[in-house]
């Protein structure tokens, strides 16, 4: 099996809470660094929300494999940042018997 073309550079950023002052939360993104990827486009989709169409994008990014517990082995809740385009994380697993590589499907929103 020939491995990906890691071509792309990517951020793999996780979700932090920061209280809001007013007894709630708000969601910000820490970067935890940055990783080399494929990203290939699988399917997309277009949805009407609100009378807003957004277009719903689903990716194959693989990347270096981590082990598991590191902080650079990306986890569903994570995100990658291609500068201002955003690929949230939908699942993680080896693409290689090996365990060389990781495959993370994922999905990209934009607002049309």
């Amino acid at each position: 099996m020939k491995g990906p073309h890691l071509n792309r550079r990517l951020v793999l950023e996780t979700p932090t809470r920061q209280g809001d002052g007013a007894g709630g939360y708000q969601v910000a993104w820490t970067a935890l660094g940055e990783v080399w990827a494929e990203v290939v486009a699988r399917s997309g989709r277009e949805n009407g929300s609100a009378g807003v169409a957004v277009s719903r994008m689903g990716y194959a990014i693989s990347l270096r494999a981590a082990p598991f517990g590191r902080a650079e082995r990306p986890k569903p809740e994570q995100r990658f940042r291609d500068g201002d385009r955003v690929y949230s994380i939908e699942t993680v697993a080896e693409r290689d018997p090996q365990g060389r590589y990781l495959i993370c499907l994922a999905q990209e929103e934009l607002v049309v």
